[in-house]
């Protein structure tokens, strides 16, 4: 298995995005199953299906569960990264995760009525007090990281980015050279092209399996977080980490 440093952990590198879970017990349950079959990043937003989201994870890991990262966000439509605002979705965040700290917060949006140095101050504020670990912004560039880091140290960025959605491609270069954890959401939305399936058939793997090999041979900081509420589907996502691509095969989709 594949694994990476993040902050004094070595966690695994594919993780759970979570933007669909529902605050049911069946939903709960597999919470758990999925940090028992291996996954030690649960990524969340304030935002996901009203709370709810958050509110799981609470329920079914709570507090600072040992080896996994629960990573969340806050500030995703204007006028909520407001200092005064973000401040209540974190402190809202901690409850629903019942946790003392939240181990990565991301200010998910940068919106044009606040400045990014105004919310990631707020962000800064609960990190002194004990209440964030880590920082890390979504959706940004070089320059909006660049910022950022002066204000609080970053230590992740989740940018929208895949085999077929390459826009961030200078983001993932500038995470790799300054060892920040680059997460792509949507991981898997690229959809299938003949390169892939072809693959797919050659390593007895799945098309979706050898996107996310992809992913994690295009950087070492790569975190790729694909969503999903199958337990089999998750497994296979886990077992990505296993496949390899010769250097052909990967430039072969590049």
């Amino acid at each position: 298995m594949r694994l990476m440093k993040f902050g004094d952990l070595e966690i695994a590198r594919v993780g759970l995005g979570s933007n669909r879970l529902t605050h049911t017990p069946e939903h709960v349950a597999f919470i758990r199953a999925a940090v028992e079959a291996g996954v030690q990043m649960i990524d969340t937003a304030h935002l996901y299906t009203g709370t709810q989201s958050e509110k799981t994870i609470g329920e079914a890991v709570g507090g600072a569960p040992k080896g996994v990262v629960v990573a969340t966000k806050g500030g995703f439509n204007a006028g909520e990264g407001k200092p005064d605002v973000l401040r209540a979705q974190i402190e809202e965040s901690l409850r629903n995760l019942r946790t003392e700290a939240i181990m990565l917060y991301f200010l998910h949006r940068v919106h044009p009525d606040t400045p990014l140095e105004a919310s990631l101050g707020v962000i800064k504020e609960q990190m002194d007090r004990k209440k964030i670990r880590f920082a890390g912004v979504s959706e940004v560039d070089v320059h909006q990281i660049e910022r950022a880091r002066k204000v609080v140290p970053i230590h992740a960025v989740q940018n929208h980015y895949n085999l077929a959605e390459r826009k961030w491609d200078a983001v993932v270069d500038y995470c790799e050279r300054e060892g920040i954890v680059f997460v792509p959401f949507f991981p898997l939305r690229a959809g299938h092209s003949a390169g892939v399936d072809e693959l797919a058939r050659k390593h007895r793997a799945t098309p979706s399996q050898v996107m996310l090999a992809w992913l994690l041979q295009r950087s070492p900081v790569m975190l790729p977080i694909p969503g999903t509420l199958s337990l089999e589907h998750l497994k296979e996502n886990l077992a990505a980490e296993k496949l390899e691509l010769t250097k052909a095969e990967y430039e072969s989709l590049a």
